[in-house]
């Protein structure tokens, strides 16, 4: 799944992609680099950040569906509201992820009319409550993993119970989302204990602050920057896919495809030999 975000303020990528021509350009190189999905939203999820209403999400995104479709891509839009969802199911998308737990119901419902997809993450409290990136109480969780499972369950039934099918729903523990470092990093070492709950998961550590912080040491001057961790993300996507994610969110879609490329071949070489 690669990323277009129509925002200006999103922590990576934010202001680079509002011109048409540049977000167009942008979404016809993930598709060659060998993205099967194109993630685009319209509002940011970093810490802090404030809510933006259903129509200006929709103007931001304006055509870069449509266009989207037509260069042959599964389209998913990101939003947690059910009016932009409802326009991107119209102009051609056909996944809906959702950052938020709250609107599963409604989003279930909507997806089951569609015939679309569902992709909830897990995670407490909205955007604007965040403190920052992987700032969260330690202790906030009994067992990170159990807890989420818990809370993703109760949510999914909502959906489910709307007449989404359990086929079209995708699980998303929200790497970095109400959680700090260690909990982020626990969730990837323990991933396939989501995967058990027999739904397809998804994740999305692609440059986030977890990654950096992983490798992060004392004698370092300063936690490296979005754009200097595709090493942390390219380790986490290939421990989350040996672990069961069947979907990665991620910005550095080339060197993703080449590292779970040579990673496949590695694995099969070694089947070969046993």
């Amino acid at each position: 799944m690669g990323v277009c975000n129509r925002t200006p303020d999103s922590f990576s990528d934010g202001g680079r992609f509002l011109d048409d021509a540049a977000a167009v350009a942008h979404v016809r190189g993930l598709v060659i680099e060998g993205a099967h999905i194109l993630d685009i939203g319209a509002e940011s999820t970093r810490p802090g950040s404030s809510p933006i209403d259903a129509a200006e999400q929709i103007r931001r995104i304006g055509g870069l569906i449509r266009a989207s479709v037509e260069l042959g891509a599964v389209v998913s839009i990101d939003t947690t509201l059910p009016d932009v969802a409802a326009w991107a199911l119209g102009e051609g998308a056909r996944i809906v992820n959702t950052v938020s737990l709250e609107p599963a119901a409604e989003l279930g419902a909507l997806c089951a009319h569609f015939g679309a997809s569902l992709v909830l993450m897990h995670c407490r409290g909205s955007m604007t409550d965040m403190r920052g990136f992987s700032m969260y109480d330690d202790a906030a969780y009994g067992d990170v993993v159990a807890d989420i499972a818990r809370e993703w369950t109760e949510a999914a039934e909502r959906a489910l119970a709307k007449g989404l099918p359990r086929e079209d729903l995708v699980l998303d523990p929200g790497l970095g989302f109400a959680k700090n470092a260690r909990h982020s990093i626990e969730l990837c070492a323990r991933l396939d204990e989501l995967a058990k709950l027999g739904f397809p998961v998804l994740v999305g550590p692609s440059r986030k602050s977890f990654v950096a912080r992983a490798a992060w040491t004392p004698d370092a001057s300063a936690i490296a920057p979005p754009g200097e961790r595709l090493g942390g993300t390219i380790a986490a996507v290939l421990a989350c896919v040996a672990r069961g994610a069947a979907i990665v969110r991620v910005h550095d879609v080339k060197e993703v495809v080449q590292a779970l490329a040579v990673a496949a071949a590695i694995d099969a070489r070694r089947e070969g030999d046993a």
